[in-house]
Order: C-alpha cells, then structure tokens, then sequence
C-alpha cells in the first residue's frame, strides 16, 4: 500500500470511529425536555431521536458495531502497513531484529494515540457542549445504519435483551422527572444569570407546598382571637380593637366548640348602621355557619385543594382528637409562597446575628431552619414540625431556659420559655 492510500485510509477509520463516538455521546446526553420543546416546535428530527431513546438497544449496537470494526480495521492497517514504514525507517540505524520491535510498537503507540485523541475523545467532548444540536444532525446518518445493519442488530439485541431478562434486568430505560431534577436545573439557570433570585425563591416555595405541613402556616391556638356565645359587649370591643383581624372565631364558651366564624365586614357595616350592640348580643344569630374545618395532617397543597373545593379563604385546623390547633386563611398559604419574594423582611422568623449564630422562634418549621442553616439532616426527623418539637424531641422532655442539645455541628440552646411554650432559641455553629 502506497503512502498516500495508507494515509487517506487513516483518515477514514479515524472519521468513522468519531462519528460512532459523538453519535453515542449525543444521543445518549440529548435531554427528553429539550427535544420535546423542539418537537412542539415542528422539529421532526426530534421526535426521532425521542423513539430512538425509547429502545437505545439498537443504537447502541450499531455504535459497538462500528468501534469494533473500525478498531480492528485500524490494527490490521497498524500491522500491515504502518509496520513496514517504520521498520523500514529505523533499519539503517539499528539491528534488523531491533527494527522490528520498533516498528511493531511504534506503530501500536501511533494508531492507538490517534484513535483515542481524534476518534473517541475530541468528538465526545465536542458532543457534550449541545447534545441535542448533535444529535439532530447525526439522527438520519444513524438511522441509516440501522437499516444498513440491522439483520446483526436484530441478534446482538436479541441476546443482549435474552441476557438481561435471564439476570431480571430492565431492558429499556426509563426517565423520571423529579423535583430535585427541577430544582437542579432552576439553580444552574440562577447561577448562569439566566433566573432572578427572586424567581427562583418562588420556584422553590412552589415545590415545598408538598412537603410543607398546613400546621407551619397556621396560627396556633393560643394566638386565635375568639367569641364566645355568653360574651359581653365590652369585652369583644376590646377584642376587636386589640387584635383586628378580617374574621373571628365564634365558640359555644371555648376553642374547642366552635360554631363558626363572623366577618370583619359584617360588624363594620353593623357599626355602620349604629346595630352593633344588637349584633353583640345575639351573636348566634349573625355567625356563619358555613366554617370549613380541615385536619392538621394535610400539606399545604391539599389544603390549597380544600379551599378551592370549599370556595372559602378561612378554616379550622383540628387534630385527631377533635381539638383545635389553630386557623388557616388562603393569605397564609399565599404567603408562604411568595413571602420571600415579596415579604422578605418582615416578621422574621429567623434572625441572623453574625456568621455564627441566629435567633430563632419557637414554631419556626424545621425545614425553614434547615434551609436557612443548610443542614442536611436532623436527629428525629419526621416526629416533629418545628424547631421547638426538635428540641423537645431531643431532650425526651420539656426544656428548661438554657438547655441546649448539639446536631449537625450546631448548638441548640433555649432563651425563652412561657410557661412550657418554648417562644426564642439562639443557634451557634460549633467551631
């Protein structure tokens, strides 16, 4: 073989290997949500690629194909040929004997660098930059190969396919979109400056709706502003004028016997029309009845349903017990959606002090705690909702002022306490 047929056959090898490589690579790392935009787009390439990813068994095969000959191939032209031409080099220098061991290995030393450089390595990276742009331009070269081959296909896929149902092993793959997936994705855009930080707050704050418990929302039992039945005119006044809020809860003669619930708007009008004494004293007679009531295992998105399901912006939250835990608006569900967006620094629950320490309340959700922290995990989890019941749960007890548990290289020390309702904790980092 001429020097030049040797090196236009080099090339050719090398050309082919490269475009089996970067055909794995692109097809292999293309995104199903990319190719699905560029699908609803009018791209057909697209959704060929998409069929492809549904059975990789046979681009796969026609890859191995292809490297495996193009290799052998490239050995024999090394042993044939590139041989000879570097033994017939060095012989003038060296003892024939000599000569043919450098010849063997120098040509070995050359195809394999020039295969792994320009065959399998530069394409591949090359593949990686826009997987999905590749593959839409080697889809109907492949696609070709496969029809090309596709008697060998048809037996290398049968036997890889009989092989992995003989061990129990899928034989197709199966994408699953989750929301870490999302989230990881949302966080590459903010770092590239492709999404506001407030944007991705909010995205964020959509995908904790399920993990978050209505209870983390809510405002507890203690806090709730009530009426009861046999109260007088004066004390409500000072109710209402103390703690204004849009409704307030109508009780039999505590909490836990609620009746329903009286708009803000409705006394407003009663005042109005110089009728709120009357109203006072028949209370039972001006309270809507019509209180939705949910328990207080639902997440914040089943409770976003329940109002929907209801039409209503106000509900009780009970335990298992029948008992009530607190109340709930839309506003608060809200809230905990856009708050960091649009709220973020009002009624903090989490105060930073330094780099090393925050304040932090009570009936703060231990999720919030360990988003603010970056903590991974902590002790116990799933047996409490707050950073109170943490602390509890820890200690096996009620704490006392001063007690403090360490985890996940934190202190957890307790500031204030009213009567067993732990109120303030200060949270240090350990050196």
């Amino acid at each position: 073989m001429s020097a030049y047929a040797f090196f236009l056959t080099l090339v050719l090898l090398i050309l082919i290997s490269a475009f089996f490589s970067i055909s794995e690579i692109a097809l292999t790392a293309s995104k199903r949500t990319k190719l699905q935009v560029l699908s609803e787009k009018g791209e057909q390439r697209a959704l060929k690629i998409m069929l492809l990813k549904e059975q990789p068994g046979n681009f796969f095969t026609v890859v191995q194909i292809g490297v495996n000959a193009v290799a052998i191939l490239g050995g024999v032209l090394s042993e044939g040929a590139l041989n000879g031409y570097l033994r017939d080099a060095v012989l003038p220098f060296v003892a024939p004997a000599a000569a043919e061991r450098v010849g063997s290995i120098g040509s070995f030393l050359i195809i394999t660098v020039l295969f792994i450089q320009f065959a399998d390595l530069i394409p591949k990276r090359l593949a990686m930059i826009n997987p999905e742009q590749v593959a839409l331009r080697i889809i109907e070269p492949m696609l070709m190969c496969i029809r090309l081959l596709k008697p060998l296909v048809m037996v290398f896929n049968g036997l890889a396919n009989l092989l992995l149902r003989l061990c129990k092993l899928p034989t197709r793959s199966i994408e699953h979109v989750t929301s870490e997936d999302i989230s990881a994705i949302m966080d590459a855009g903010a770092e590239a400056g492709v999404l506001r930080k407030q944007e991705l707050h909010l995205i964020e704050n959509i995908f904790e709706l399920e993990s978050k418990n209505i209870t983390s929302v809510m405002t507890y039992r203690d806090d709730v502003v009530y009426f009861t039945i046999a109260g007088d005119e004066k004390g409500i006044r000072e109710k209402i004028t103390a703690r204004p809020h849009a409704k307030y809860l109508v009780c039999r003669d505590d909490i836990d016997n609620v009746l329903g619930f009286i708009d803000s708007k409705d006394l407003l009008q009663r005042v109005a029309n110089d009728d709120f004494s009357s109203v006072i004293r028949n209370i039972e007679k001006f309270y809507n009845k019509k209180l939705l009531v949910i328990p207080d295992t639902l997440n914040l998105s089943e409770a976003l349903a329940r109002f929907k399901e209801a039409r209503e912006n106000f509900a009780v939250i009970i335990n298992e017990y029948g008992l009530v835990v607190g109340v709930a608006t839309l506003n608060d569900i809200v809230t905990a959606l856009m708050g960091s967006v649009i709220y973020p620094s009002d009624d903090e629950q989490i105060v930073k002090r330094d780099d090393h320490s925050w304040l932090v309340d009570g009936v703060t959700p231990i999720d919030d705690v360990k988003k603010a922290l970056q903590i991974e995990e902590l002790p116990g989890e799933g047996d409490y909702e707050t950073i109170a019941g943490f602390m509890i749960n820890a200690l096996k007890r009620i704490p006392k002022k001063s007690e403090a548990v360490e985890a996940a290289g934190f202190r957890f020390e307790v500031v204030d306490i009213d009567n067993y309702k732990i109120d303030q904790l200060l949270i240090s980092r350990l050196s």
